[in-house]
């Protein structure tokens, strides 16, 4: 069964609606364009702390989902412990997604 979370955020990448990585994701989400950060639940725990913490404050959405690698591999890039989805649109429906698979 093809994962429909990975191939939304692979949507959402190729529409230019996805930043990775430790910084680009923190800009994105201090500067209010973040809509979901999702994490991986490989990612450090100095990591998750930090990611949840700034996501709680300014109110974004956080998901913890997948791994490195699948994450990385979905945008098409190397191992991403966390990444922020910037469209609300697409960001409502990956949460969705992840929310019916728990």
């Amino acid at each position: 069964m093809v994962n429909k979370v990975y191939s939304m955020i692979g949507l959402a990448e190729k529409a230019g609606n996805v930043v990775s990585g430790e910084f680009s994701t923190e800009k994105a989400v201090k500067s209010g364009k973040a809509c979901l950060v999702i994490l991986a639940s490989d990612a450090s725990g100095n990591t998750r702390k930090h990611f949840s913490d700034m996501c709680a404050y300014r109110n974004i959405g956080l998901c913890v989902y997948g791994n490195k690698e699948e994450l990385g591999h979905a945008i098409g890039k190397e191992m991403r412990a966390n990444l922020a989805v910037t469209d609300k649109g697409f960001a409502d429906a990956i949460r969705k997604r992840i929310e019916e698979l728990k």
